[in-house]
């Protein structure tokens, strides 16, 4: 009886766990369905040519985003440019030359904590690191986003290191290679997935940040070359969202940004998603 009694009460929490695990899922996925419904509802009508290729202009009261669009691809590139071979050196070296577990250790953990940071206090410390220095400009955002994702592309690019198997670098040891070439020809052509993905992933995180290029990158809509764009101040698409939304009361352009980014969110989910399965693919053949 006492065995009965405890199994009925065994499955009865299983089954309430169960039910509150599905309600979750459900709930999670409606809100989540709902979120993307409203704003591309609300944002997809307000998106025009002349919205995307023009410029604003305060004295005909037309705006325009294609300078934000354009700072965007310049703080993506200058970003990038400078976070990826920092971070996959570093895992690198953390995963195939270090020998000191401790020390290791604690820089993972210091990136980890970094990963954890609140990004307004990423623009806090950029603001007194690099535009006190150089000024407020897309440059001195894209290296406080550089020290953002570092974390990110060096744990992803350290875990796709360590899915290579042992024995691959110990055949090529045993046929004569260094341990760079060994590197270079066995271990990273088989974690290029996991570098990808990570980079991608980064991309999405840079086109979605504003609090820290709010301190940092400024307001301007100003339409600029590379060189002069970086060194000049620049408004994003999610700083030119906040601005238009908070500051001019241009709700129908900023539901406009949203379903831009919104999009661009997706679509970079799903490119990382076949980057993946493609890699997958093709180590297995």
């Amino acid at each position: 009886m006492l065995n009965q009694s405890l199994s009925k009460k065994r499955k009865g929490f299983e089954l309430l766990m169960r039910t509150l695990m599905i309600a979750s899922a459900i709930l999670t996925a409606v809100l989540v369905v709902f979120l993307l419904v409203y704003v591309l509802l609300e944002g997809v009508p307000n998106i025009t040519w002349e919205l995307l290729s023009g410029k604003p202009s305060y004295l005909t009261e037309r705006i325009g985003i294609l300078p934000d669009i354009v700072n965007t691809i310049y703080i993506v590139l200058a970003t990038m440019l400078i976070v990826l071979p920092l971070g996959v050196g570093a895992a690198i070296y953390l995963t195939e030359y270090a020998s000191d577990r401790k020390i290791v250790g604690m820089i993972e953990y210091a990136a980890e904590t970094l990963s954890g940071i609140p990004s307004i206090i990423y623009g806090l410390v950029g603001m007194l690191l690099f535009s006190n220095s150089m000024g407020t400009c897309l440059m001195a955002g894209a290296l406080t986003l550089v020290i953002m994702n570092l974390p990110t592309i060096m744990r992803t690019t350290q875990e796709s290191l360590k899915t290579v198997p042992q024995s691959y670098r110990e055949g090529a040891f045993g046929l004569g290679a260094g341990k760079w070439r060994v590197i270079r020809t066995v271990v990273l052509p088989g974690c290029v997935d996991g570098i990808v993905t990570g980079c991608i992933l980064s991309v999405g995180r840079i086109l979605g940040e504003s609090a820290a290029l709010l301190f940092t990158a400024g307001f301007a809509h100003a339409l600029n070359g590379l060189i002069n764009g970086l060194a000049s101040p620049g408004a994003t698409l999610t700083v030119a969202l906040y601005v238009y939304a908070k500051e001019q009361g241009e709700f129908g352009v900023a539901f406009a940004i949203a379903a831009i980014l919104m999009i661009l969110t997706v679509l970079i989910n799903f490119a990382a998603t076949f980057v993946q399965s493609h890699y997958t693919k093709r180590r297995r053949v």
